[in-house]
């Protein structure tokens, strides 16, 4: 008799697990996702974790998710400072910031948070960013057409250590 794969709900034993059953369960739950609207990406979780780590830390500004739809914006102080979030998972450069296509230069947020995840989704480091700061710190991605901080020691030097494990 086959022993079951679940050893308890959060607990799965993969390696009684078939290739292709995998497949399955993670169509299964992409499904149970978009039935429930739960938007599941580094980003996203990069963004809920920030967001919720500057609201319970005394001495951070409150935030708020941005409406959606807003460009380059993803979080809102109570100042009225616009912060862009940008998550690393894996890989050394964060997601892209498009310029202001009309200024290169021009202002698109006050605040730039860059929130590096590890392997289970969990906090690893945060670091915040002024513009002036990200002016010093970014890098131009040639096939992006649009600009990225590097997951590097010099980047992260440059910017304020929020939390780090």
């Amino acid at each position: 008799m086959k022993k079951p794969a679940i050893k308890d709900a959060f607990n799965i034993d993969f390696k009684s697990i078939s290739d292709d059953d995998i497949i399955s369960l993670r169509i299964q739950i992409e499904k149970e996702f978009k039935k429930r609207k739960i938007k599941f990406s580094a980003g996203e979780i990069g963004e809920t974790v920030s967001i919720n780590y500057f609201n319970s830390t005394p001495g951070l500004d409150n935030l708020q998710r941005a409406p959606t739809g807003t460009k380059t914006v993803d979080a809102l102080s109570r100042k009225g400072h616009r912060y862009s979030i940008k998550t690393i998972k894996d890989g050394s450069k964060s997601g892209t910031i498009y310029p202001d296509p009309e200024n290169n230069d021009n202002p698109l947020f006050e605040y730039i948070l860059l929130v590096l995840l590890d392997d289970d989704f969990n906090l690893e480091s945060l670091y915040r960013f002024s513009w002036e700061q990200f002016l010093i710190v970014r890098q131009w991605d040639k096939t992006m057409n649009a600009w990225y901080i590097p997951k590097t020691q010099k980047a992260k030097t440059l910017g304020e250590k929020i939390y780090e494990k």
